[in-house]
């Protein structure tokens, strides 16, 4: 019995070591410059990146984002307060989710 007891205890503390916790919720204002629909990109968010949400109070917001299609999508990240810290091209929108998704996860307050 108190092997069963400790091959349990041993499985849970190496589940509990694997599972990775949800990446915490960010808020994301889109910049009035931006020429996509916040419409695509919120529903790129949604899908690629579900703890990002845009925001229409930028005081509120952690990040502002400026969204534009050029020929190519090129999405440039701003850090509250106005510092550019993040820019990507690419030819599909949702991989410039992605992208921006990517970035914005792996910073730590």
């Amino acid at each position: 019995m108190k092997r069963i007891l400790f091959g349990a205890a041993l499985l849970l503390l190496a589940c509990a070591g694997t599972m990775k916790a949800d990446p915490r919720p960010l808020k994301v204002f889109l910049a009035p410059g931006s020429n996509i629909p916040s419409a695509d990109v919120l529903k790129n968010f949604s899908d690629k990146c579900p703890n990002v949400s845009l925001t229409a109070d930028p005081k509120k917001s952690d990040y502002m984002v400026e969204a534009r299609f050029v020929g190519r999508f090129e999405f440039t990240v701003f850090r509250h307060g106005g510092d550019a810290v993040y820019s990507t091209q690419t030819s599909f929108l949702h991989n410039a989710v992605k992208d921006v998704c990517h970035y914005v996860n792996s910073q730590k307050e």
